[in-house]
Order: structure tokens, then C-alpha cells, then sequence
């Protein structure tokens, strides 16, 4: 079986890197200024599958719509592969969406047709491709489990079904990068883990690099490396139950969200240095 990206049935596309530096990006809400990522710095292998994590306002949306190119940052650099999409023209962004980064946005009905089937969904999506990358709907539809309904209305779909779909027509271009924005949210236990298991497949199947945003630390665990956002930048790192703080280019260190009412803003803490470590010590008020 063949999927998206396809040359003689390789069935790999390969995935595409990411590289953010210093990301930046203001924007105006009445006559506010508001600072939506504050210096962001991070840097994703191609073929890896990456969550943004965080609580509303953190700053991960924001990320991801500047990954897409949707929106241009204030300041600093995003390469996806080796263009920066900062220095491309909006026609050029355009082709870069329709090929190589696809975006699936939150809620199922707003990545597909209504009146079409899922076949037919994955036919328009493939209609920017070209016919050497691009495999049979059928066929990709049956790689990531989909065959059965393949032909079915869109109504007669669960919530899951219409997701898995939803991420069928993302990749039918065979993109090297598939950003998802919340793509477990409102579904069941059973329709979450059906969707994990798609992105995994996705990865797994073609080399696709994929990022999504979640609310759900579950999906982060089981998706991969676990990326928090916190007040507009990367506050922390993780892998399986490995947690990690990350130190900005400022030298700022968040820390874990589970420590923060013991440390309140404004506690004052000493450094002492232990060989070649560093240790925080809470100094303890009179």
C-alpha cells in the first residue's frame, strides 16, 4: 500500500526540520499592546512529533500559526527546512502551505468539505499536488485505517472518525510538516486515542514531522517530546516522565508548574555552585 509522497511505492515523504530563534510577536487588542511569545528559541529534528503544551495565553497557538506562516512575527527567524519563512513573499507561503506544511485546524468540520465523502475529501486536498506525489484516496484512506469508510457520508461519521479524516486530508499532499492545533479536543477516550494513533501512523508511515497543540498531557506523553509554554516562551521539556526546565536567552528560568506556589514571584532564591552544577536554594524569610 502507498501512501502520501509516494515514488514507487516508497511510501516516505520525509520530514521537515524546524528551527525557531528569538521569536517575537506583538499584537494590538483595542489600544493594548499584547506580547504573545517573548524570545522563543526552539529547535525540532525532522521526523519528530512534538506537543505544545500550556495553559490559554501561554503563547502556543500564537507559535504554531507562526510555524504555518500565518502570521509574521514581530522579530526573530523560523526556518522550516532551509527556508526562512520570514524572508518568503506571501505567493511563495502560499505554495509552501499547499505542499510542503500542512495545517489542520481546531474542530474537524473546518478542514472538511460537508457534502463530500472522506474519498472525495482526500481528492480535493491532493488537487495542488503532483500526480507523482500524490496516491490514490483509497489508498491512503486504507494506510491509516480509514477504508472502511471511505465512501461513507460525513454525517455518519463519530467525532474521531471525522478527525482521522480531517488528518487524511492534511497529509494527502504529502507535507513534510503537519501542525495540529488541538486535535483530541471534544472527543472521547476511544476517539482520542484513535486520533493519537493516526498522527503516530502518519509519523511512523511517511516520516512526517509532526507538532500539535494539546491541552491533554496524555497526548503529549504518547505523542513524544513534550514541549511547555509558559507566559510566551519555552518553559519546559519533556520526554516519558523526564522533565526539564529550559533556560532562556535572557538567562530567565521557569519553574515547574508544580513548584510555583512554593516559590511565589518575588521569593528570593541563592545560587551555589556544585561542581560543575548549580543548585537553587530557597532563602527562607525572617
Amino acid at each position: 500500500m502507498t501512501g502520501p509522497g509516494t515514488a514507487g511505492g516508497s511510501g516516505t515523504t520525509g520530514g521537515l526540520s524546524v528551527r525557531v530563534e528569538g521569536l517575537v510577536h506583538i499584537y494590538r487588542l483595542h489600544e493594548t499592546e499584547v506580547v504573545a511569545l517573548r524570545g522563543v528559541d526552539l529547535q525540532i529534528a525532522a521526523g519528530e512529533t512534538v506537543t505544545l503544551f500550556g495553559p490559554s495565553g501561554s503563547g502556543k497557538s500564537t507559535l504554531l500559526a507562526a510555524l504555518s506562516g500565518l502570521i509574521r512575527p514581530s522579530a526573530g527567524t523560523v526556518r522550516i527546512g532551509d527556508d526562512d519563512i520570514g524572508r518568503l513573499s506571501e505567493r511563495e507561503l502560499s505554495r509552501l502551505r499547499l505542499g510542503r506544511v500542512a495545517t489542520l485546524l481546531q474542530g474537524a468540520g473546518r478542514n472538511l468539505l460537508p457534502y463530500a465523502t472522506p474519498a472525495q475529501n482526500v481528492a480535493f486536498a491532493q488537487r495542488g499536488a503532483s500526480r507523482r506525489r500524490a496516491a490514490p484516496a483509497a489508498d491512503l484512506l486504507a494506510d491509516l485505517d480509514l477504508g472502511d469508510v471511505a465512501d461513507a457520508p460525513l454525517g455518519a461519521l463519530s467525532g474521531g472518525e471525522l478527525q482521522r479524516v480531517a488528518i487524511a486530508a492534511a497529509v494527502a499532499g504529502g507535507p513534510g510538516l503537519l501542525l495540529a492545533d488541538e486535535p483530541t479536543s471534544q472527543l472521547d477516550l476511544a476517539g482520542r486515542d484513535a486520533v493519537i494513533a493516526t498522527l503516530q501512523r502518519v509519523n511512523e508511515r511517511f516520516g512526517t514531522t509532526v507538532v500539535a497543540v494539546t491541552h491533554d498531557r496524555e497526548v503529549g506523553e504518547r505523542l513524544g517530546r513534550q514541549v511547555v509554554m509558559r507566559a510566551g516562551r519555552v518553559g519546559e521539556e519533556g520526554r516519558g516522565e523526564e522533565r526539564f526546565v529550559v533556560v532562556g536567552a535572557d538567562g530567565a528560568l521557569h519553574l515547574p508548574l508544580g513548584e510555583r506556589d512554593q516559590w511565589p514571584a518575588g521569593t528570593l532564591v541563592e545560587v551555589r555552585r556544585d561542581g560543575e552544577d548549580l543548585r537553587l536554594v530557597r532563602r527562607r524569610q525572617p
